[in-house]
């Protein structure tokens, strides 16, 4: 093997990491400290023909392969033990075409990244909420957050991937090329092959009115039937997902709140400014909210809001589902658990996938959940190893809890473990055995498979 690794670097412009080498733990790291695999070799991709190369040899040596960007997969799928990371944090290419408001981006951007490059054009990209997320990733499970409602998931704002399938071979996928692996893309995340760039579709967007709104955990009840009513009632520039947490012991948060219980929205309005007080004026009269965070600010300065407080290396599990309404058997079970959050960072939240993503059928992408009105996403993190099986044993106790109120038992790919392939199955729906076919297609030795894999048709 010593020798085909040495073959290898002779291919690729990226740097070669193997257990021997002083960085290779750093490489391994990812988001997730509750993950630690060991993968064989990572390969740092400098671009499509690293990309290839690695593709090639993993196969010709039988390696298992794993696809590594921003590295903030829960389930820690971004990483292989005894086989190849394809890594593509160092594939940062992005071009803004502000005229036709597009962007074309490679795999290894952040969304923060992502954000700063279109802001500077008014422009911006429906994304994630944390900004440290890869853009790839996020992409291809989906990609809800503070836009959804106005613009869509980022998968409803895909023009165009190349792709560089299992073979070695490098495809476009869009509309016109390849539509049937552009729709599985839409949502399939990476089963069908390693995506090497995005073009999307941006839309104009430069500061917002937003931020966070704390009440009392005391009035969850009351603060979930307001925040239901108000987003049932509200155009889709208005955003907010509803959590529950404790408040952080620093700053910007004031003294006599830290460490408080308490409930709460992350704001975000996209309507003319001149209106924003208006529309936030029955918002700020119910309560009325204990802290109240929420102004006008720069988009990049809301998506990375929360950054600081969750950075890589923390013990992180979660658990998902999907929801249709907020009945009182639903929110008296949100307020039993999120009430009794195991440690400051440990969070709850109903993200709304409303709005313009309810105007894409469920057929026309991967992404088969156009009917529910809530992902919920459940995180036990603490930056503590001793506590790790506090956290999951309350995220597991949640997520059970939840269950009788859950749409359809599927949950959002990129907000899941690794829970057994019934699961997979539920969350595409009616689109799994479609997404089989084009796998059969595209991939039928099932070579991308660390991921939460749909198996080819037979």
């Amino acid at each position: 093997m010593e020798t085909k690794i040495k073959e290898l670097e002779s291919r690729v412009k990226g740097e070669i990491i193997l257990p021997q080498h002083k960085n290779y733990d750093e490489a391994r790291s990812i988001y997730n400290a509750m993950i630690d695999k060991r993968p064989s070799i990572i390969v740092k991709c400098k671009d499509r023909e690293d990309v290839v190369a690695a593709v090639n040899f993993a196969r010709e040596n039988g390696l298992e392969v794993s696809i590594k960007s921003g590295g903030h997969n829960g389930a820690g799928l971004a990483l292989v033990n005894d086989g190849l990371v394809i890594d593509l944090s160092e594939m940062k290419a992005i071009e803004i075409n502000a005229d036709n408001k597009t962007a074309k981006i490679q795999p290894g951007r952040t969304l923060a990244e992502v954000d700063k490059a279109t802001h500077e054009y008014g422009l911006a990209l429906p994304s994630g909420i944390i900004g440290t997320t890869g853009v790839a990733g996020l992409t291809l499970g989906g990609g809800m957050g503070y836009l959804s409602r106005k613009g869509g998931l980022t998968i409803d704002n895909l023009l165009e991937a190349e792709v560089v399938l299992a073979t070695g071979e490098t495809v476009t996928a869009s509309a016109s090329d390849n539509p049937d692996l552009f729709w599985a893309l839409r949502g399939g995340g990476g089963n069908f092959g390693v995506v090497v760039s995005f073009t999307f579709n941006l839309i104009p967007i430069k500061n917002i009115y937003g931020g966070p709104m704390f009440w009392p955990v005391e009035k969850a009840e009351d603060a979930m039937k307001f925040y239901d009513t108000m987003l049932k009632n509200a155009s889709d520039d208005l955003y907010g997902f509803f959590a529950f947490l404790i408040v952080p012991p620093g700053d910007p948060f004031p003294e006599h709140l830290h460490m408080k219980r308490v409930c709460g929205v992350v704001w975000c309005y996209t309507g003319p400014m001149e209106k924003a007080e208006e529309v936030f004026r029955p918002i700020r009269e119910f309560g009325p909210p204990i802290l109240d965070f929420v102004g006008e600010m720069p988009m990049p300065a809301l998506n990375g809001l929360f950054d600081g407080l969750y950075p890589s290396g923390m013990q992180w599990y979660w658990r998902a589902h999907y929801i249709n309404e907020l009945t009182d058997g639903c929110i008296q079970e949100n307020i039993k658990h999120g009430s009794n959050t195991p440690s400051v960072r440990s969070t709850m939240h109903l993200y709304p996938i409303d709005g313009k993503v309810h105007e894409v059928s469920r057929e026309d992408t991967a992404w088969a959940n156009r009917g529910a009105r809530w992902a919920q996403v459940i995180v036990g993190v603490s930056p503590e190893p001793t506590d790790a099986d506090k956290i999951t044993k309350w995220c597991k106790d949640y997520y059970e809890g939840m269950k009788p109120h859950a749409a359809g038992g599927g949950a959002y790919v990129n907000f899941m473990m690794e829970e057994g392939q019934e699961r997979i199955k539920a969350g595409y729906k009616g689109n799994y055995e479609r997404l089989t076919k084009v796998k059969k297609q595209y991939d039928p030795d099932n070579f991308f498979h660390i991921n939460q894999n749909i198996v080819p048709a037979r």
